[in-house]
């Protein structure tokens, strides 16, 4: 379950939906007006850093289930 209107904070875990229609899940280390850095939760994925220009939304995890 994701909280669009959630303010996001480090350390959350996150969902990512860029301009080119990918969707990630990772943990948010760093936010700014330009640019976001996002921790990879798989070990054989890479970290990444995007510009806010190519971000359509990002919206918190509240809860998961596995």
């Amino acid at each position: 379950i994701v909280s669009p209107g959630t303010t996001v904070r480090k350390g959350d875990r996150v969902v990512v939906k860029t301009k080119d229609g990918e969707v990630m899940v990772k943990e948010l280390k760093r936010k700014t007006a330009k640019a976001i850095e996002l921790k990879s939760l798989n070990a054989e994925h890479p970290d990444r850093t995007l510009s806010m220009s190519d971000v359509v939304w990002v919206a918190r995890i509240v809860w998961a289930s596995q």
